[in-house]
C-alpha cells in the first residue's frame, strides 16, 4: 500500500513538470558576449561606411572608401613632432636637478638622440627581418595595383623590399629605393637599386641626398609598408611628388597596425601605434594635402582589406588583416596667361616650402590681380616668387591677432612685386624691425613712433615702400626719412588735414618722393610741402583713399568671382552625377564623350 502511494506521488509529479512549460533560461555570459559582439560589428560597419558618391566606386577599382570630395583639412599642418617619434625617442628626459648635481651628463640627451638615429639605422641593416603582409591581403594589395598600373610604364618604389606586389606586370624601369639592399637584391621586379635613407630629410624641402636626375621621370611611385615607418613623411611626399611626371599617380599602401606590430613595434611611429586604422587613412591623405596641396588631385582613400570570418572565434584565429591605400594624381601645370593667372601662381606655390595651405590661399588671388593690373610689374613679380618663404619666415612669427593673416599674404604680394625687393638680409631684417620681431633701432623706433596712428592697411603700404629701400639708399638718407615725418605731419595738419590723415599723406609724399628720388634732398622736399596749398593736400588725400577703396573693391570681386566660379564648378558636377544615377535608373540615357552632354540611347529626345 505504502509502494502504491509513493508511486502515485511520483508520477503525478512527474506529469506537473511535463504539463508545466518550461521557465525562461537565465542570460549565460555567452549569450551577453554574442550581443556585445553583434553590435561592435553593427557600430564597425557604420564606421566604414564609404564616404564616396556611387558614381565614383564604378570608375575605381574595389573597396573606395573615402571619394575625392569628402576629404577636410585644416588650414596648416596638424601634427606636433613628438607624433613622429618612435618609442627609444620618447624616453622621459633627465630630471634638470639631476642634470645640474653632475648626477646626469648634460649632454645626456644628445647622446641618446645620437644613439636612437643608430638604433634607426641598425634596425634596417642587413640581418633585420622583412614586414610580411598576409596572404589575402597581398592578393588584394596585387588585384588593386594591376587596376591601375600598366605594362611599359616607369613606376619608382620608395622602401621598397623583396616584393613589389607587381610580378603581373612588366614595367620599363622599375627602380626601388630603400635603406637596405638586402630584400631588394631579391625583390626580380627591380631593374634598378637605390640605397637612400628615407628619414634622413630637411623640413620644407624633401629626402636629402635624393637623385635630382629622377625628378618628373616616373608614372607611378609605389610605397607599400613603408609610411607607419617614416619620421618626416611629409618630406618623402615631396620628394615622391618632384619625382612624378605630370599625370603621374602615387600609390601608398599600408597595413592594419597590428600586423605586424610584434616584430616591427619599435620602429613605428607614435601616430602610428596609438591611432586607429581609420585615421591612418586621413593621416596619409593629409601628407598629400600638406606636400603638395593643389598639385595633387583625385585623393582618394580604399579599405581593400579581406572579408573577416562572420564566427567571433574563427575571426580570433584567422590568418587575415586590415589593407588600405591611398592614393592621388600629379596635376599638370597651368601656364600663366590671360584669364588664368590664380591657377598659374597657385601651381608655382604647390611646393612652397614655409608657406601653409591657408597662406596660398589667401595669396594667390592678390598675385594674380597684381599681375593683372600692373603689367609693368609682371617680370619682377614672376622673379621673386622663389623669395615668398624668405618673406614668411618672418610673417609667421607675427601675431595673427595683431597682423592677421589676410594683411600677412597683402604685404607678402607687395613686397615681391617691387623691383628694388631682393630678399636680401639687410631688407629682411629691415621687415623684422618694422614688424617688431626684432629690437628696433633708431631708425625705426623714430617710423613707429610717428605712424602710431595709420591702421594697419596703411601700415602694410608703408612698409612695402620702406623694406626694399634698405641696401638701396644710404643710411643717411633712411634717417632723414624717419626724422622727417613729424615736420612732414605738422605741416600738413597746419593745412587743415586731421593727423591720422597727415600721417597717411606726409608718409607717402616722403617715401615715393624723398627716399624714391635720388636728386630730391630734405630741404627740397620741406620746401615743397611747406608750398603746397590746402587744395593739393587734400587732393592727394582724396587721390590716396580712393585709389585704396577700388583696390580693396577689385580684390573683393576678385575673390568673390573665384568663388562663384568654384561654386558653379561644383553645382555642375553634382548636376552631371544626378543625371547620370537617373539615366542609370531608367537606362535611357548616356554620358557621350564627344558633345559632353547627357543623351538618350536612342538619340531622340522625349516627344
Amino acid at each position: 500500500m505504502k509502494l502504491l502511494l509513493a508511486l502515485s506521488l511520483l508520477l503525478s509529479t512527474s506529469t506537473s513538470f511535463r504539463l508545466v512549460p518550461p521557465s525562461p533560461r537565465p542570460a549565460t555570459s555567452l549569450n551577453i558576449i554574442g550581443g556585445a559582439i553583434r553590435k561592435m560589428r553593427e557600430e564597425d560597419a557604420k564606421k566604414k561606411m564609404p564616404m564616396a558618391l556611387p558614381e565614383e566606386a564604378e570608375r575605381e577599382a574595389p573597396g573606395l572608401r573615402v571619394g575625392e570630395q569628402a576629404w577636410k583639412w585644416p588650414p596648416v599642418y596638424p601634427y606636433d613632432r613628438e607624433l613622429f617619434r618612435r618609442p627609444d625617442e620618447e624616453e622621459t628626459p633627465p630630471n634638470p636637478l639631476a642634470m645640474a648635481t653632475g648626477e646626469v651628463p648634460v649632454d645626456d640627451q644628445e647622446e641618446r638622440a645620437a644613439d636612437s638615429v643608430v638604433k634607426s639605422k641598425n634596425f634596417w641593416a642587413a640581418e633585420e627581418p622583412e614586414t610580411v603582409i598576409k596572404p589575402d591581403c597581398v592578393v588584394n594589395l596585387e588585384k588593386h595595383l594591376k587596376f591601375y598600373l600598366e605594362d611599359g610604364i616607369d613606376v619608382l618604389e620608395l622602401g621598397a623590399g623583396s616584393n613589389s606586389y607587381t610580378s603581373s606586370l612588366k614595367f620599363n624601369t622599375h627602380v626601388g629605393i630603400a635603406a637596405s639592399s638586402k630584400y631588394m637584391n631579391s625583390n626580380p621586379s627591380l631593374t634598378e637599386k637605390l640605397t637612400l635613407d628615407l628619414n634622413d630629410c630637411t623640413e620644407d624641402v624633401g629626402v636629402n641626398a635624393f637623385p635630382e636626375n629622377m625628378y618628373n621621370k616616373f608614372d607611378v611611385v609605389l610605397i607599400s609598408n613603408t609610411v607607419d615607418f617614416l619620421t618626416e613623411p611629409k618630406e618623402v611626399f615631396k620628394s615622391a611628388y618632384r619625382t612624378l611626371k605630370p599625370g603621374g599617380k602615387m600609390i601608398v599602401a599600408f597595413t592594419d597596425k597590428n600586423m605586424y606590430k610584434d616584430s616591427f613595434e619599435n620602429q613605428m611611429t607614435k601616430m602610428w601605434r596609438t591611432m586607429t586604422d581609420d585615421q591612418h587613412m586621413w593621416v596619409v591623405g593629409s601628407f598629400f594635402e600638406f606636400s603638395a596641396g593643389k598639385g595633387w588631385s583625385g585623393l582618394k582613400g580604399f579599405d581593400i582589406s579581406p572579408p573577416k570570418p562572420t564566427n567571433f572565434v574563427q575571426e580570433k584565429l584567422s590568418n587575415t588583416g586590415g589593407m588600405y591605400v591611398v592614393q592621388a594624381t600629379k596635376n599638370e601645370v597651368t601656364e600663366m596667361e590671360s584669364g588664368k593667372e590664380e591657377e598659374g601662381f597657385e601651381s608655382m606655390l604647390w611646393l612652397t616650402p614655409t608657406l601653409e595651405s591657408r597662406d596660398k590661399m589667401l595669396i594667390t588671388p592678390r598675385l594674380a590681380r597684381m599681375y593683372t593690373r600692373l603689367p609693368g610689374a609682371r617680370d619682377t613679380i614672376l622673379k621673386n616668387v622663389n623669395l615668398l618663404p624668405a618673406v614668411y619666415a618672418s610673417l609667421v612669427k607675427m601675431d595673427s591677432f595683431a597682423f592677421p593673416f589676410n594683411l600677412q599674404a597683402q604685404l607678402a604680394a607687395n613686397l615681391i612685386s617691387e623691383s628694388g625687393f631682393e630678399g636680401s638680409e639687410k631688407q629682411l631684417n629691415a621687415l623684422e624691425e618694422g614688424l617688431g620681431l626684432q629690437t628696433p633701432g633708431e631708425t625705426w623706433t623714430m617710423i613707429g613712433t610717428e605712424t602710431a596712428v595709420l591702421n594697419p592697411e596703411e601700415k602694410v603700404d608703408l612698409l612695402t615702400f620702406i623694406v626694399p629701400r634698405f641696401g638701396e639708399v644710404s643710411d643717411d638718407k633712411m634717417s632723414d626719412f624717419a626724422a622727417g615725418i613729424r615736420p612732414t605731419k605738422e605741416v600738413l595738419m597746419e593745412k587743415g588735414l586731421a593727423e591720422a590723415n597727415a600721417c597717411l599723406v606726409g608718409t607717402e609724399l616722403l617715401a615715393r618722393d624723398f627716399l624714391g628720388s635720388e636728386d630730391v634732398e630734405k630741404e627740397d622736399f620741406g620746401r615743397w610741402i611747406t608750398e603746397m596749398s590746402r587744395e593739393e593736400a587734400e587732393g592727394i588725400l582724396a587721390a590716396r583713399k580712393s585709389f585704396k577703396s577700388k583696390s580693396e573693391e577689385e580684390l573683393n570681386r576678385f575673390v568673390t568671382e573665384r568663388e562663384e566660379r568654384l561654386k558653379k564648378e561644383q553645382e555642375e558636377r553634382e548636376q552631371m552625377m544626378k543625371q547620370v544615377e537617373k539615366a542609370r535608373e531608367e537606362r535611357t540615357m548616356f554620358f557621350n564623350d564627344e558633345t559632353g552632354k547627357m543623351e538618350f540611347i536612342d538619340g531622340k529626345d522625349d516627344e
